[in-house]
């Protein structure tokens, strides 16, 4: 049988993502896994360097879905922060949940490893520039050292809010994940309760004009 001349980075995700899902382990080389999806081994260097190559970018090819799909909607362009990251919220768990058996397998695999973290990094560095271009009000300390730390800090605990709503997907058994939607609700809700300046900001400006009064009297 001729090879296929024609083959996709996501024919290659797909054909992984099937092989691991029906022999419950890794391909034996890349010789191998191609001859049994019948193309050419040079094909799978095209796209990536090894196995491990393709499992990070699975999870960064559900991130780049979800957002293909939020730029498609209208309404999502003219959403502010906290309701652009329900909405990517939202969709990236309906990705997940359509490909939930790989994600299990993935996840479980690597469970309580280092390369559980590494299995995940190219999805974090794409989340984290998310949640950089959703431009989140922070507090205007105008230091640059100190914007940094806050900067930073968002980041972290912004992905460290996603890992723990991917643990609670993993272990909802409830209808359609409905609780994962009302855990995703509530907790980006709060988190934005949470960065609420508004009222921090007033406490603030009020202590500056205190001291600049008290300043003014000695």
């Amino acid at each position: 049988m001729a090879k296929k001349k024609t083959i996709s980075e996501q024919d290659i995700i797909s054909f992984y993502m099937d092989y691991v899902l029906e022999q419950n382990e890794l391909p034996k080389s890349v010789y191998a896994f191609a001859k049994t999806n019948n193309f050419e081994e040079s094909k799978f260097y095209e796209y990536f360097g090894s196995f491990e190559g393709i499992e990070k970018h699975v999870f960064k090819a559900f991130f780049d879905n979800t957002i293909k799909v939020l730029h498609k909607s209208e309404d999502y362009q003219s959403f502010d922060a906290q309701n652009k990251l329900l909405s990517f919220y939202f969709t990236f768990f309906e990705n997940l949940t359509a490909n939930r058996s790989y994600v299990a397998y993935a996840l479980h695999k690597y469970k309580n490893s280092m390369k559980g973290l590494m299995l995940l990094s190219e999805l974090k560095k794409s989340f984290t520039h998310y949640i950089d271009d959703l431009d989140i009000e922070t507090l205007d300390i105008k230091q640059e050292q100190i914007e940094k730390i806050q900067r930073r800090a968002l980041q972290e605990s912004a992905w460290l809010q996603l890992l723990l709503t991917m643990k609670f997907w993993m272990d909802d058994t409830s209808p359609s994940f409905e609780k994962t939607d009302i855990f995703i609700e509530k907790s980006v809700n709060t988190s934005f309760d949470v960065l609420n300046v508004v009222p921090l900001k007033s406490v603030i400006d009020f202590g500056k004009f205190i001291f600049k009064e008290k300043m003014n009297m000695i």
